[in-house]
């Protein structure tokens, strides 16, 4: 059972300066609450018990927010503030833990969820990478759909999305055995490339930054060697992996926004303002304002 997942939180998010000098990347506001909230919550909504974030000393504010905060709750029942008391004191449910680890050196992704190996020991576990929130609303959400196949087949998914062909350079693709899967659906696997020339790409399938993979990865990681840009990929450890047990690309069928970058993040906060249950009428009668000047 997939009970377990990694963020990779140790960056520091230059295409974010200058808000992340002092700031986590993680913890920018999308609309009134940090972006790593969304993704730690689509984790527990997938079932898993325990986050395990691979964090660096300048990142304490992001495990700050998820622990309690007396003297605030005091504050805040004493004021009779019960909803804003509700908001902080629900965040996660009680049986979610919140685990911290360090990555020392910036060695990449690979090395990243390597540093996770500790805490996973030989279980399976996803990687959620907290640049990219996934919106699914109204459908069974992505990583929940990836979780319960992965229970079914014990195939390893990894979450892909098409891209045009003059970016295909820019991320991991994937190779599959046969035709690529239907929104919702997985395929086999043959082969994964980490940012391959456009004219050598074996497909318009880019890695979407969701993974769920079986505890036999950390040993393949501890076997790694830098590859692309001289850093440990988990691209070369999926490789590695596709050659010993079944691995699949599972065809995402939400929206995703890259809060790694400032027009990704804006397109962010404008979607989920636009869905808000209390901002949502104010915040699209100001888009539309702001669409007629």
């Amino acid at each position: 059972m997939v009970r377990k997942a990694v963020l990779p939180v140790a960056g520091f998010g230059s295409r974010m300066l200058p808000a992340s000098k002092s700031i986590p990347k993680e913890m920018l506001p999308v609309v009134d609450r940090p972006a790593i909230e969304y993704v730690v919550k689509e984790a527990v909504r997938a079932g898993i018990k325990d986050i395990v974030l691979v964090s660096h000393s300048s990142k304490s504010a992001i495990e700050d927010y998820f622990d309690t905060q007396f003297e605030l709750e005091h504050q805040l029942e004493k004021k009779g503030k019960t909803a804003l008391l509700d908001a902080l004191q629900n965040i996660l449910p009680a049986d979610v833990n919140i685990i911290s680890v360090r990555q020392h050196h910036a060695l990449g992704l690979g090395h990243a969820v390597a540093c996770a190996a500790p805490v996973i020991g030989n279980e399976a576990f996803a990687v959620l990478l907290p640049d990219v929130l996934v919106d699914c609303q109204d459908i069974e959400e992505d990583l929940a759909a990836m979780v319960r196949r992965y229970h079914d087949t014990s195939a390893a998914q990894i979450m892909v999305e098409e891209v045009p062909a003059e970016r295909v350079d820019q991320y991991g693709i994937v190779a599959l055995e046969g035709d690529a899967p239907r929104a919702g659906d997985s395929a086999a696997m043959r082969a994964i490339v980490e940012k391959p020339p456009i004219n050598e790409a074996p497909s318009r399938l880019s890695v979407v930054g969701r993974y769920v993979l079986p505890g036999e990865i950390m040993a393949i990681l501890a076997e790694t060697q830098p590859g692309a840009g001289n850093e440990i990929q988990l691209t070369d450890a999926i490789a590695t992996l596709i050659q010993q047990s079944p691995v699949e690309a599972y065809s995402m069928r939400g929206q995703t926004f890259d809060c790694g970058n400032k027009v990704g993040y804006l397109r962010a906060i404008f979607h989920y303002a636009a869905r808000h249950p209390d901002l949502g009428e104010h915040a699209r009668a100001m888009m539309a304002d702001a669409s007629q000047r």
